[in-house]
C-alpha cells in the first residue's frame, strides 16, 4: 500500500503557520471578501458573529502550536513513536507503524490548535458554545480512525480476514443507508414488551395522546398513596422499564407503590397541530384525574423525567391555579425549569433557528423523530456516530445488543405547534421559571404555587441537562418552605446516570443533608458539603417515597375498576409504533 510522504506531510502544515503571510490570511481576510477554501475554517464563523481572537493570544496559540509540531517532527525523523492519549487510537496498531502513529499524533496536535482558537474567540458565552461546538463536529469528523485509508486497524482487520470484514462492512453501510440511520445496536435481539418494557401490568386508560399502564403489585400490600410516571415524550418510556434488573418501574413496583405509567403515543400526521397546552391537559391532567378515580386517593406521588418533568410540574401549576393540590409529592429526573444553562442543546437555539422552525411546523407539522434522533447523536458524535463507522463499516463488525441502545434507536416524532411553544417559551425566552408570564390551559403558570415536597435528581456528567441547572429549580419550588425539598446528585450522565440498579451496587450519589434555609443556593458550595455514597440513588428515592406514601394498604387484586377496565396487557400498542 502506497503511504503519503511523511517529509511533505509534515511541511504542507507547518509551512501554513511559519509564513506570516499564510498565518495572516487565516485571521485578518478582509470583511467582504469570501474565505479561500484553504483558508482557516474558524474565518467563516466569527466573520457570521463579527466576532474576532486577540492578537496576543492569537499569537500565543501559534507559538504554542509550532513548538508542539516541530517536536513531533523531530520525534517521527528520531523514530520516536508519540504517545497517544485518545482511546480512539489506544489499539497497537496505532504505535506498531511509525507513520500510523505519527497521522494520529498530527491529527491530536490540530485538534488541540483548532479548539483553542476556537475558545479563544472574543464573543459571548453563547456564541463561543456554538463556535467551539461546530469545530469541535468537524475535529472529529476528521479523525484518521474514520477512512479505512488511514485506519490501521481496519486495514489489518481486513488483512487477517481475507477482505471478508470489508465486505461485511459494505453490507452493513447497505443496510443502513436503507434504515436511513447508523445501526448502534444488534435490534433483531431486543423486542418491547418481550424482553424490554415488559413488567406485567395493563392498560387501564387510553385516549389520543396517551395510554394510562397500572402495574401489576408485586408485594402483599402497598402504600395508599399511588404513583404516577410522566416520561419524556421523546423517545419512549421503556428507558423506565429495560430489562428486569435495570427496570426502574420494577423496582418502584416492588418497593410497595401502586404505579401508573403515561405510554405517549408516537405522533402521526393526524396529531401534527398538537399543543404544549394538549400535552398538559389532555395528557398529565387527565392521567392524575383517572389515577384519582381508579385509587379512590385525593393525592398522588407524580414522577417526570427530562421534558416530561417540564410537563408535570407545568400540569401541577396549572391545577394549582384552578385551587387543586393533587400531589402528595414531585420527582423530577434531571429536568429543567430554569433554562438559564440548557447545557449543549443552545447551540441549536436561537432566535433564527426558533424561528425558521415557526415557520416550518407552527401552524401544524411533524418534528419527525429521525431528525431529534440525529441532532442527539450530534452531542456526542464520537460514541453515537463515528465509533459505528469505525466498528461496523472499516472493520465489518455486527454491533453488540445493548438494550439502552436500542431504546435510543426507537424515536418518536413531536407535533410541530407543541414543538416550537416548547422551543420559545423555555430554551430561547426562559419563561416558566418567571410567575405569571405563560399563560397554558388558560390560567398563568406559577411553579411556586405547587404545594408538595420535592424530590430533585442531576447527573454529574449530564450535558443535556447539567447538574447546576437542574439544582437551580430548587428555588423555584416551595419558595416559602425549602426544607420540603431534596436534591441527590448522582454520577454519570443524562440517561445512563437515572438507569443506575439498585441490587447491582454501581457508580456513587451525593447528597447534602443542610436543608431548609440552610441548604447552600450555589450548586458549588452544594457540592463541597455533599458526602459520597457508594451505589445506586435510587434508595434515596425510595425511602422518600416511603416517607410520603401514607399508610399500607392490601395490594389491588384487579387493574382499573368498574369506570376503567383493562384494555390490553402492558406495555400497550402504543408504544409499538415506531416513527421510522
Amino acid at each position: 500500500m502506497n503511504m503519503p510522504d511523511p517529509q511533505a506531510f509534515a511541511a504542507t502544515w507547518l509551512s501554513q503557520f511559519t509564513d506570516p503571510k499564510a498565518w495572516d490570511g487565516w485571521m485578518k481576510m478582509a470583511p467582504m471578501t469570501p474565505p479561500p477554501a484553504s483558508a482557516n475554517p474558524l474565518a467563516g464563523f466569527l466573520k457570521d458573529i463579527g466576532a474576532g481572537i486577540d492578537p496576543g493570544k492569537l499569537e500565543s496559540i501559534r507559538d504554542d502550536y509550532l513548538k508542539k509540531g516541530a517536536q513531533l517532527w523531530q520525534d517521527f525523523v528520531s523514530g520516536k513513536t508519540p504517545v497517544l492519549h485518545d482511546r480512539r487510537f489506544s489499539a497497537s496498531e496505532w504505535t506498531a507503524h511509525p507513520m500510523s502513529a505519527f497521522s494520529a499524533a498530527s491529527y491530536l496536535l490540530n485538534s488541540e490548535f483548532l479548539l483553542a482558537m476556537a475558545d479563544a474567540v472574543d464573543a459571548g458565552p453563547r456564541e463561543r458554545q456554538k463556535i467551539r461546538f461546530a469545530v469541535q463536529q468537524m475535529v472529529d469528523a476528521m479523525s484518521p480512525a474514520n477512512f479505512f485509508a488511514t485506519n490501521p486497524e481496519a486495514q489489518k482487520k481486513m488483512i487477517d480476514t481475507k477482505g471478508e470484514s470489508l465486505t461485511k462492512g459494505m453490507a452493513n453501510m447497505l443496510a443502513d443507508l436503507q434504515k436511513g440511520r447508523i445501526s448502534q445496536s444488534d435490534e433483531s435481539a431486543f423486542e418491547v414488551g418481550r424482553n424490554v418494557g415488559n413488567t406485567p401490568g395493563q392498560v387501564v386508560f387510553e385516549n389520543e395522546l396517551f395510554q394510562l399502564i397500572q402495574y401489576t403489585p408485586a408485594t402483599p400490600t402497598v402504600h395508599s398513596v399511588p404513583l404516577l410516571m410522566i416520561p419524556p415524550c421523546i423517545n419512549k418510556f421503556y428507558i423506565l422499564d429495560l430489562q428486569p434488573e435495570n427496570s426502574l418501574v420494577r423496582y418502584a413496583v416492588e418497593q410497595g407503590n401502586t404505579v401508573f405509567m403515561v405510554s405517549w403515543r408516537n405522533p402521526d400526521r393526524s396529531q401534527a397541530n398538537l399543543r404544549w397546552d394538549d400535552y398538559v391537559e389532555t395528557g398529565a391532567i387527565r392521567a392524575l384525574e383517572v389515577v384519582g378515580e381508579i385509587t379512590g386517593q385525593e393525592k398522588a406521588h407524580v414522577f417526570g423525567f427530562c421534558v416530561g418533568g417540564t410537563i408535570a410540574a407545568t400540569a401541577l401549576a396549572v391545577l394549582a391555579a384552578r385551587g387543586r393540590q393533587p400531589a402528595a409529592s414531585l420527582t423530577l429526573l434531571t429536568t429543567l425549569l430554569d433554562f438559564s444553562d440548557a447545557g449543549v442543546l443552545e447551540v441549536f437555539v436561537d432566535e433564527a433557528q426558533v424561528a425558521l422552525r415557526e415557520q416550518t411546523l407552527g401552524g401544524g407539522g411533524l418534528m419527525a423523530g429521525r431528525d431529534l434522533a440525529t441532532t442527539f447523536s450530534a452531542l456526542r458524535p464520537n460514541d453515537l456516530v463515528w465509533n459505528y463507522v469505525q466498528q461496523n463499516y472499516l472493520k465489518g463488525k455486527e454491533p453488540p445488543a445493548f438494550d439502552l441502545l436500542y431504546w435510543n434507536a426507537d424515536s418518536t416524532n413531536l407535533p410541530g405547534p407543541m414543538f416550537c411553544w416548547y422551543l420559545r417559551n423555555t430554551y430561547l425566552e426562559n419563561k416558566l421559571k418567571n410567575p405569571g408570564a405563560l399563560t397554558v390551559c388558560g390560567v398563568p403558570v406559577d411553579l411556586g404555587k405547587i404545594d408538595a415536597p420535592v424530590f430533585m435528581y442531576g447527573s454529574k456528567e449530564d450535558h443535556i441537562v447539567p447538574w447546576q441547572a437542574a439544582y437551580a429549580s430548587m428555588g423555584l419550588l416551595n419558595p416559602k418552605n425549602a426544607k420540603a425539598n431534596r436534591f441527590v446528585l448522582g454520577a454519570s450522565g443524562h440517561i445512563a446516570g437515572v438507569i443506575n440498579p439498585a441490587a447491582k451496587n454501581k457508580r456513587s450519589y451525593w447528597v447534602n443533608d443542610k436543608g431548609g434555609k440552610s441548604r447552600p443556593k450555589d450548586d458549588g458550595a452544594w457540592f463541597d458539603g455533599a458526602v459520597e455514597h457508594k451505589g445506586s440513588w435510587w434508595s434515596e428515592w425510595a425511602k422518600f417515597l416511603a416517607q410520603h406514601g401514607g399508610a399500607d394498604v392490601p395490594a389491588p387484586e384487579t387493574p382499573g375498576n368498574a369506570q376503567y377496565a383493562a384494555l390490553e396487557p402492558a406495555p400497550g400498542r402504543y408504544v409499538k409504533a415506531r416513527g421510522d
